[in-house]
């Protein structure tokens, strides 16, 4: 009888997501996948790319996985989960932080846990899976600079719970930024902005997802430690205050330095 590992072998696409309780949006899945060879997998296409070795246990119900990070933004961390394998769909349910696995499929606002569906997708055709190119950094370093943890979120008007805002992050290097909700990355976009503008501009090109080579216009400002970013919908124009209502697609955000 052939072993789950043998039977995982290949690519699985993303299909469904849900961090903390949170359904995530599916133009923010874009092409999102897992390869798995051998006992390694690579997760990509969601604008970074981790690596990593894969332990499995079917002898427990339900069955255990161990995804331990040697590559990418979550080296040498371990992510702890169930999973269940029914033909050409894989379901996870995983641990994004701390050491508590999940017993059921299920994420509950807080519980940190995330929730997958995948299906197989077609191997690429070389013989190693092909990672996602992005362009490194360039430019100086900029007040948008470093480390941030998420203050607040409203995506089209609806407000992210306090439980998922507090595992979300904003990282910039040069003229990228990243956004990432525990393991996942949720945005990776290249920016320029305008200081002399009021309120001050600031336009991105989305650099992975559903969204690659869209460009997208919003506002920004600083209030000591605390950034405020107003995010237009791809194709919208850029707003002229800081809100965000329902219909309106845009993403308002505020973020303190850390």
């Amino acid at each position: 009888m052939r072993q789950d590992l043998d039977l995982l072998q290949g690519v699985w696409t993303v299909t469904t997501m849900e961090v903390d309780g949170q359904p995530m949006p599916s133009a923010m899945l874009g092409d999102a996948r897992i390869v798995i060879e051998g006992s390694r997998f690579t997760s990509m296409g969601m604008g970074a790319v981790y690596e990593g070795t894969l332990e499995l246990d079917a002898s427990i119900s339900p069955a255990r996985l161990d995804m331990e990070f040697d590559a990418g933004p979550e080296k040498g961390n371990t992510n702890r989960g169930i999973y269940q394998l029914d033909g050409e769909t894989w379901k996870l349910c995983l641990a994004t932080r701390g050491t508590v696995r999940p017993t059921n499929f299920a994420s509950t606002a807080g519980s940190g846990f995330a929730v997958e569906t995948l299906v197989r997708g077609t191997a690429p055709k070389a013989g190693k899976a092909r990672k996602a190119k992005s362009r490194p950094p360039s430019g100086p370093a900029t007040e948008f600079e470093g480390e941030w943890s998420m203050l607040s979120g409203v995506m089209d008007g609806k407000a992210m719970d306090a439980s998922a805002v507090q595992w979300v992050k904003r990282v910039t290097e040069g003229n990228q930024t990243t956004v990432l909700a525990g393991p996942q990355t949720m945005l990776k976009v290249e920016f320029t902005f305008d200081a002399s503008q009021s309120p001050k501009s600031i336009d991105y090109v989305n650099l992975a997802g559903a969204n690659k080579g869209k460009r997208q216009v919003g506002i920004y400002k600083f209030e000591g430690d605390v950034l405020t970013v107003c995010v237009a919908a791809p194709g919208a124009g850029r707003p002229s205050e800081f809100v965000s209502v329902p219909g309106d697609g845009r993403t308002l955000t505020s973020w303190k330095r850390r």
